[in-house]
């Protein structure tokens, strides 16, 4: 199995410098990254650790689903999930991911409401960024539209 690679160039103080972390693997793509932007309710652009966590939890468990949709007997037409992961003052000092909520809202063939709410939750379980992320609440919406 491969082993992805991102890379982040910083330069200056935490609370006056900045960065740009590169997708390298992939060459996708590179971000801006700034601490005052990374606690700022508006991002103006520049990401942050915990949105790139929220893409790779709600990408992960998309795939993971699908396959389990499929292995329980439906057929995965469309899957929207989002994941909104929260960062909080840590008691123990610092800061600390405090959260992530998933959100699924699915069309699936061949199975009913109960199914598909049975087979998210083994997904939420068993994708393997929330298998890395065990020592955070994740919680999870899951409905069919």
């Amino acid at each position: 199995m491969p082993t992805r690679t991102a890379r982040t160039a910083w330069t200056g103080t935490l609370m006056e410098g900045g960065g740009q972390v590169a997708l390298v693997s992939s060459g996708a793509a590179t971000f801006d990254v700034s601490f005052p932007r990374r606690t700022a309710e508006e991002a103006a652009g520049v990401t942050s650790p915990e949105e790139l966590i929220a893409a790779a939890h709600s990408s992960c468990f998309a795939m993971q689903l699908s396959a389990l949709v499929a292995e329980a007997g439906g057929t995965p037409v469309s899957l929207d999930v989002q994941a909104d992961v929260t960062l909080r003052p840590d008691p123990a000092g610092g800061l600390r991911i405090s959260g992530i909520a998933l959100t699924v809202r699915g069309r699936v063939d061949g199975l009913d409401a109960a199914g598909f709410t049975a087979v998210a939750d083994a997904a939420k379980a068993t994708c393997p960024v929330s298998k890395a992320l065990t020592g955070t609440e994740i919680t999870l919406d899951a409905a069919l539209v």
